[in-house]
């Protein structure tokens, strides 16, 4: 036990350490830390859904709940276009594609009388609607992103995302990722989920932007591919060429559980998707023995972003019929999209 005049003779160290301590960047980024957790969804209006979220993931990162999933467990898969960032009028992918043609045309005289590049390269909208799936689109994705190194495809898409903006948002694409859906992919870290892009589009396509637009590293987005080819340079610098090769399967629809499966080896316990293309990965995720959390998101807001339901319909019903949670754009998000604070 301290003596009196030890305890007098400490007392103001103990003053000074204490303000020092409480000043600090640390203790104050921890505060600021445990604040912004009070509310894990801030760009979320209160109500079912995300009193569902919540509920869901401190239940199964909770040791003492019944519902306790080991964090190695803890995998979510998220769908990209119409999920995390904007779909309409066009999937951002083949806006791409379209650009890269209109490009590569000079060196293609042909496609002035092959389909489906001229009906494209002569602006023909009404033909481009009904674009043969996946014939023609297969054609038209192996002749923009093939016949080249990784490294020049990667700054072929790094140029179109600097450059191209939306035509109704007048905002770079990178700039139209829903910033409710990052805070849950944000929310998901921070309690020891894996957290994925499982995608239909390029799997390549992704990766130039999927760390700094969600947090998702490279290495956790699934999605469509080219074969490749490894090629080592006499300096024993390496790259993959791009081949006219489409690796299958697709990664959508059917083709997404098999790929999870590929790429991840287990079951994911949450998938969020937005489309008929994502219902057998939600089927996927419902299917775990574990405690399972399948989210849609329906987009029904016209003024703020769009409102379909063209592509959904059996998503919806089946929705309705596993109880799956639907996340409405309209009634759910507070805010759309980050540049909506600024």
């Amino acid at each position: 036990m301290f003596k009196k005049n030890k305890l007098v003779w400490i007392l103001p160290f103990l003053v000074i350490a204490t303000i020092l301590l409480f000043n600090s960047p640390i203790f104050s980024g921890q505060v600021a830390a445990q604040s912004r957790i009070a509310d894990p969804l801030p760009s979320w209006n209160q109500g079912s859904t995300k009193q569902a979220i919540i509920s869901y993931v401190q239940q199964v990162t909770d040791p003492a709940n019944d519902s306790y999933i080991l964090p190695a467990d803890r995998i979510a898969t998220f769908d990209n276009d119409g999920t995390l960032w904007i779909e309409k009028p066009l999937y951002v992918q083949l806006v791409f594609v379209l650009d890269r043609l209109k490009a590569l045309a000079p060196q293609h005289p042909e496609w002035q009388e092959a389909q489906p590049f001229k009906s494209i390269l002569s602006n023909d909208l009404n033909q481009l609607q009904s674009l043969k799936i996946p014939d023609d689109l297969f054609k038209l994705i192996l002749a923009t992103h093939s016949g080249m190194s990784e490294e020049e495809f990667e700054a072929q898409v790094t140029r179109f995302l600097q450059n191209q903006t939306h035509p109704r948002f007048k905002r770079r694409y990178t700039k139209l990722i829903y910033q409710p859906m990052v805070e849950l992919v944000n929310y998901l870290k921070l309690n020891d989920f894996q957290v994925y892009i499982c995608s239909g589009g390029g799997i390549d396509f992704i990766r130039t932007f999927s760390d700094s637009a969600y947090g998702i590293p490279t290495e956790k987005v699934i999605g469509s591919a080219v074969q490749k080819e490894f090629m080592l340079a006499d300096d024993k610098s390496s790259t993959f060429m791009r081949l006219p090769e489409i690796v299958k399967p697709i990664n959508d629809k059917a083709g997404k559980p098999v790929n999870i499966d590929r790429y991840i080896g287990k079951k994911p316990v949450m998938a969020v998707g937005n489309s008929d293309g994502d219902i057998q990965m939600l089927q996927y995720a419902d299917s775990n023995a574990l405690p399972d959390f399948e989210l849609l998101l329906h987009h029904d807001d016209s003024e703020r972003e769009y409102d379909y339901d063209q592509g959904t319909e059996k998503a919806l019903r089946l929705a309705q019929e596993n109880n799956w949670q639907v996340i409405s754009l309209k009634r759910d998000f507070k805010q759309v999209f980050p540049f909506e604070d600024n």
